[in-house]
């Protein structure tokens, strides 16, 4: 995963590649563009690198403490985001053209079944800057990086309740859901990002050597009519899901809000309701052979819906 944090389309991954929820006293960000909007464009000047210096290792570390706060407890460190370069890790950053870190990903490279792969851990944005697609920029250069050692897939998590992440992953980039796991990364980080809803995580492949993107607007046509099988009341609270009896549906759809950030700051009860319904839905539909087909966003009714789909 990127744990990511990003904000920026929304990654992670991206999650650790992607939280959205805020840190508990970091200073506001900038007002977010509509959830349907496109990413805004990236700030003039800005270019992507590996890190190099003492300095910017830890102004990496700096925005990680910003990102999740100062009491997260997984922080890298300066030194591992600098000795794992040497062994086929990605430690990149977006700078500004004032040379300012806007951005980085980090990630590990290494064997599984006889082949190179890469393990995206972190991707985070400043708060100032998300939204402008620089989380976009970091995951490709990554994947060029990654290409030229011979690596074919990268492995990341993402909060699947964060749309924003959920639109980049699957929309912008072409993920695959490998699976879901319940507290990925226990119950307490340490992090507010993490307060109150624990840290279930989609694990996700991307196939970098031949990477693809959903068709949402497609999708969405097409499995609109799709039963939700935890469809939320006009309170805004989701529904306990249920599986039918009978033959099993083709496609069904699982719910979740465009912004659980601020669900959460509304209401933990509530966020933690949709924690519930969307774990109890993931976990069994995967294991009675469906599969995650594609994630849309419904502006309108400030929703977003993953498309999950069974062979007949």
């Amino acid at each position: 995963m990127d744990r990511a944090s990003l904000y920026t389309l929304s990654y992670t991954s991206m999650d650790r590649h992607v939280p959205t929820q805020r840190p508990a006293a970091p200073p506001r960000p900038a007002r977010a563009p509509p959830p349907g909007a496109p990413p805004a464009a990236s700030p003039a000047g800005l270019h992507i690198r590996h890190l190099g210096t003492q300095e910017e290792f830890e102004a990496c570390v700096a925005l990680q403490h910003e990102t999740w706060g100062a009491d997260f407890s997984e922080r890298v460190p300066a030194a591992i985001l600098k000795v794992s370069q040497r062994l086929g890790g990605v430690t990149a950053g977006a700078f500004d053209a004032q040379e300012r870190l806007a951005g980085f990903v980090f990630g590990m490279t290494g064997v599984e079944n006889g082949r190179l792969v890469h393990w995206s851990d972190m991707l985070a944005v400043r708060p100032d800057l998300r939204d402008h697609g620089i989380g976009r920029r970091l995951k490709e250069f990554q994947r060029e990086t990654l290409l030229r050692l011979g690596v074919g897939v990268i492995y990341w998590t993402f909060d699947p309740l964060v749309a924003r992440n959920a639109h980049l992953n699957f929309n912008r980039l072409g993920v695959e859901v490998r699976e879901y796991v319940i507290d990925m990364y226990g119950s307490n980080t340490d992090s507010a990002l993490h307060r109150g809803l624990g840290t279930d995580r989609f694990v996700v492949a991307w196939d970098i050597a031949a990477p693809g993107a959903s068709d949402a607007p497609a999708r969405r046509e097409a499995t609109s009519a799709a039963r939700v099988v935890n469809a939320s009341d006009g309170d805004g609270v989701p529904t306990i899901p249920r599986l039918r009896d009978g033959p099993a549906a083709a496609t069904l759809r699982v719910e979740i809000p465009l912004e659980i950030d601020k669900v959460r700051d509304a209401s933990l009860s509530v966020a933690g309701q949709w924690r519930a319904t969307t774990r109890a839905a993931f976990t069994s539909l995967l294991a009675h052979g469906y599969r995650v087909a594609g994630f849309y966003r419904d502006a309108e009714a400030a929703r977003g819906y993953y498309i999950l789909s069974r062979k007949r």
